[in-house]
């Protein structure tokens, strides 16, 4: 998938970015986990929504925050972060000014940023949050929470517990007019080691029902995911 450079608050963002084949195609917007932690864009489950929504015939890109990679700026505690979000989707909307709508998937602090996101962008319509770490970051900005989505997690995650990822999940399910698809994957830790395929077939699954870009099968395409990766 093609590189891309992206003027960015800070300076330059590094992107890879998959344009659909699909006339007026929706958009995707992937963010990677904490960059002080490791977190970049080639991060395997930011890599692999990237490839579920390529698989949708959505336009996708998935960039570095700031000071990642080849990315310009330092670590903002993500005040910055969101301001790098938000001009990546700018990028990438003046690309495809016809596309109908956009979703945004995120893991971990890309799940923390993607959710603020949606908050300031009417224009999304969709999330998967990827083990949101409500264990750490507060999550009340959702009030209420603008559209509906799949917040998925791993069981087993010792880092971002099953216990705060459900109290979000309660909270959120109160507010009317939105639906929560809420899995829990068994037997799954932090990073879905040996449980990627349950996590891709999760996401795909959602967004089957959600009717988000073209309908895939979801066991298929985990299938292929795992091949690739072997």
């Amino acid at each position: 998938m093609p590189e891309v450079i992206i003027n960015g608050p800070a300076g330059r963002l590094e992107g890879k970015y998959t344009h659909s084949k699909m006339t007026n195609a929706p958009l995707a917007l992937v963010l990677h986990p904490h960059p002080e932690h490791g977190g970049t864009m080639n991060n395997k489950i930011a890599y692999s929504m990237h490839q579920v929504f390529v698989a949708r015939g959505f336009s996708t890109l998935r960039f570095n925050f700031r000071g990642v990679g080849k990315s310009q700026g330092t670590h903002d505690k993500g005040e910055g972060e969101l301001s790098d979000a938000a001009s990546a989707l700018d990028w990438m909307q003046a690309l495809n000014p016809n596309a109908p709508y956009v979703w945004v998937g995120g893991f971990a602090f890309g799940a923390w940023i993607g959710m603020q996101l949606l908050m300031r962008r009417p224009e999304i319509r969709g999330f998967i949050s990827v083990t949101p770490p409500a264990n750490v970051y507060d999550f009340s900005f959702l009030a209420p929470c603008p559209t509906s989505g799949l917040i998925i997690h791993g069981a087993n995650d010792d880092m971002v517990q099953p216990q705060p990822v459900q109290k979000l999940v309660d909270k959120l399910r109160t507010q009317k007019g939105i639906k929560i698809d809420h899995r829990q994957i068994d037997g799954a830790n932090h990073f879905f080691k040996n449980k990627m395929g349950d996590l891709v077939e999760g996401i795909h699954d959602h967004m089957n029902i959600a009717q988000a870009g073209r309908n895939v099968d979801p066991a298929r395409m985990a299938e292929l995911l795992l091949a690739e990766a072997a």
